[in-house]
C-alpha cells in the first residue's frame, strides 16, 4: 500500500460578515467583535427574523472583470473573492504543465438563489423572454468551482458538494484525500453561501430555526447560553489551499498547518435533530484517521449553531469522543460572532482553527451570559484565551445528518 502523503494549508482566503479578507475577519473575530445587525438586503419589516449576518463593503469587481460580476450570482462573486485572495496568499501559479495536477472541491446548500428569485419575479411579470441567458449558469450549484476553474485554467479532480452544513469541512476533507492518495498535488477546496434573501429568512423561519432577537441583534447568535433561541443566518465564503507536503516546501510555501485527519458520516436519523451518537463517531473517525489520541486535542472550533436542541447534541457528542478529557478542552463557537454561513461555515471556520493554532490562541464564544445546564464544558466565554494549541479539530453537523470533522495540527517540520 502506498504511502499516504502529508497535506499541508498554504494559502487562505475569506469573505465574512465580519470583514472582507482573513486577516481583518480574524482580528475582528478575535476581539469578539460581531457582524450580526438588521437586515438591510430587502425590507424584512414583516417577517419574524428581521436580523442576519450579512457581508458588508464588498465589491466584487475588486476581484473579477464586470462583465463576470453581471453574468454570476452572489454566491459566485462571494467564492471568486475568497480563492483569489487564497491564491495570492499562496503564490501558486497554475500553468500547462500542472494544470492537470491541482484540482478543485468547491461546495454551496443553496447555489444561486439570488439569480433564481430575480428571474422568477421576470417569468412571472413578462413571460419565458424576460428569462436571462444566464439564469441557468448562475444558479446551478456547481458554477462556483466552474468559475474558479474557468479563471485559473485548473484541469485535475473537481467536485460540488452539497451537504447543508457540512459542505464546507467535506470539500476540505475530500480535498484532502485527493492530495493524501496523489490524484493531485494541489486543491482548492471551499464553500460559498448567499442566502440571505425574502425566501431564505422565510423559510428558515418557517422551521423555528432562526433567531427572532430583532431589538438585540448583537446579543442573537448565543452558542450553548441557555437563553439561545436560535442560529443567525450569515452569507460569505472561505477558501484554502491544500498542497502535498514536499510540493510545498519545494517552492518555499509558507505553511499555516497540517491537515491530518478527517471523516464524514450521517445520521440516518432524523432531517433536523442530531444524533450525539453518530456525531462521537464521526470526531473518534476523525481523530483515528489522523493517528491522534483524544487527550492530544486541545482545542475545538465547535458547530456551535446556537440553536436549543443542537448546542446540546454537541456538547454531548463532545464528552462521548472525548471521555474525561472534555472537560479540558478549549471549546468555542465563531457562529456567535459572525452567524451560520451554512456552506461557507466549515471552510471559514477551519481557517480561524488554522490561526488559534499559529496564533496560539482560542477566539471566544460571545454572549455566553448564563451557560445551559446540560452545556457544562469550557467554552472560552466572552473573552480570547492566549494558550499552546498543537492539535484542533472543526466540527460541522448539518440538516439531514450530515457529519464532517476535520483535525488540524501544529506543522512542525518533516
Amino acid at each position: 500500500m502506498t504511502a499516504r502523503r502529508r497535506v499541508v494549508v498554504t494559502g487562505v482566503g475569506a469573505v465574512t460578515p465580519l470583514a472582507t479578507g482573513v486577516k481583518p475577519s480574524w482580528e475582528r473575530l478575535v476581539k469578539g467583535e460581531t457582524g450580526v445587525g438588521p437586515i438591510t438586503k430587502f425590507d424584512a419589516s414583516g417577517f419574524r427574523t428581521r436580523i442576519a449576518a450579512e457581508v458588508k463593503d464588498f465589491a466584487p469587481e475588486d476581484f473579477m472583470e464586470k462583465k463576470r460580476v453581471r453574468r454570476t450570482d452572489p454566491f459566485i462573486h462571494y467564492a471568486l473573492a475568497a480563492t483569489s485572495m487564497a491564491m495570492e496568499d499562496s503564490g501558486l501559479v497554475v500553468n500547462e504543465h500542472n494544470c492537470d495536477r491541482v484540482g478543485v472541491i468547491y461546495g454551496t446548500c443553496i447555489g444561486g438563489m439570488t439569480t433564481y428569485e430575480r428571474n422568477l419575479a421576470a417569468f412571472q411579470a413578462g413571460g419565458a423572454d424576460k428569462i436571462s441567458p444566464f439564469f441557468v449558469t448562475g444558479f446551478i450549484p456547481n458554477m462556483a468551482l466552474a468559475e474558479i476553474a474557468i479563471a485559473y485554467g485548473i484541469q485535475g479532480p473537481a467536485q460540488c458538494v452539497i451537504t447543508a452544513c457540512a459542505t464546507g469541512s467535506n470539500a476540505i476533507g475530500d480535498s484532502f484525500r485527493h492530495v493524501q492518495h496523489g490524484e493531485a498535488d494541489v486543491m482548492i477546496a471551499g464553500g460559498s453561501e448567499a442566502y440571505i434573501l425574502p425566501l431564505g429568512i422565510a423559510g428558515l423561519g418557517r422551521m423555528g430555526a432562526l433567531s427572532a432577537r430583532n431589538d438585540e441583534p448583537t446579543k442573537a447568535s448565543r452558542p450553548f447560553d441557555k437563553n439561545r433561541d436560535g442560529f443567525v443566518l450569515g452569507e460569505g465564503a472561505g477558501t484554502l489551499i491544500l498542497e502535498e507536503l514536499e510540493h510545498a516546501l519545494k517552492r518555499g510555501a509558507h505553511i499555516y498547518g497540517e491537515i491530518l485527519g478527517y471523516a464524514t458520516n450521517v445520521d440516518g436519523f432524523h432531517i433536523t435533530e442530531a444524533d450525539s451518537r453518530n456525531q462521537a463517531r464521526c470526531v473518534s473517525l476523525a481523530l483515528a484517521d489522523g493517528g491522534v489520541e483524544p487527550e492530544q486535542v486541545d482545542y475545538v472550533n465547535a458547530h456551535g449553531t446556537s440553536t436549543p436542541s443542537n448546542d446540546v447534541s454537541e456538547t454531548t457528542a463532545i464528552k462521548l469522543a472525548f471521555g474525561d478529557h472534555a472537560y479540558k478542552l478549549a471549546i468555542s463557537s465563531n457562529k456567535s460572532m459572525m452567524g451560520h454561513l451554512l456552506a461557507g461555515a466549515g471552510t471559514v471556520e477551519s481557517i480561524f482553527t488554522l490561526l488559534s493554532i499559529q496564533h496560539s490562541i482560542a477566539p471566544p464564544t460571545v454572549n455566553l451570559d448564563e451557560p445551559d445546564p446540560e452545556c457544562d464544558l469550557y467554552y472560552v466565554p466572552k473573552v480570547a484565551r492566549p494558550m499552546n494549541i498543537d492539535i484542533a479539530t472543526s466540527n460541522s453537523f448539518g440538516f439531514g445528518g450530515s457529519n464532517a470533522v476535520v483535525v488540524m495540527g501544529k506543522y512542525k517540520g518533516q
